[in-house]
């Protein structure tokens, strides 16, 4: 098992994330000893779904407007189709992410949290996956689309869906570490 005390990873998301988009990434990443903080637009309660039915409701832990890359060594982007179409345009979100691309820092993004990727213009040229029905969306923002479980480019990790989350939960501990 890979040791991450002292990093911190963000979990850029809002209401309606897939919720086990979040919870098992997130178990695996504290499993491993990394501290996870939920970071929404607001402060108070994100609430997850399971597909299209209503789940658990997750405290924030912090407001975008209280963080920056700065603060993490990398960053989560969890699906869910309306946290999703509601996140990505976010300028505060947007930012944020820029500010990891920028510093070289790890984006971890799997099914439709990398709409916020495509919205910030940071997949342009990159090898990417996603749910596939965002497959159009990020060709037309210039990214190479594959239909894989999970996929490394650089610091950016991708993945499909649900399925994938035990490679996917591989991958990005495995990047965290190294």
């Amino acid at each position: 098992m890979s040791n991450l005390a002292g990093r911190r990873v963000a979990v850029l998301l809002t209401d309606g994330f897939e919720q086990v988009e979040m919870t098992e990434p997130r178990k695996a990443l504290e499993g491993a000893g990394a501290q996870v903080d939920l970071v929404a637009p607001e402060s108070g309660q994100v609430q997850g779904w399971n597909h299209t039915d209503p789940a658990d409701a997750f405290p924030v832990d912090r407001t975008l407007a209280e963080v920056s890359a700065d603060d993490y060594q990398a960053v989560l982007l969890p699906g869910g189709v309306v946290n999703a179409d509601t996140i990505r345009v976010d300028d505060k979100a947007q930012a944020l992410v820029k500010d990891f691309e920028a510093q070289g820092k790890p984006i971890f993004v799997i099914c439709h949290g990398a709409w916020l990727l495509a919205s910030a213009g940071l997949v342009k040229g990159r090898r990417i996956t996603s749910w596939p029905s965002l497959q159009d969306d990020l060709r037309n923002a210039g990214a190479d689309w594959v239909d894989e479980q999970v996929v490394v480019d650089g610091p950016l990790i991708s993945s499909r869906k649900p399925d994938d989350l035990p490679a996917f939960n591989q991958a990005i501990v495995d990047a965290l570490a190294g």
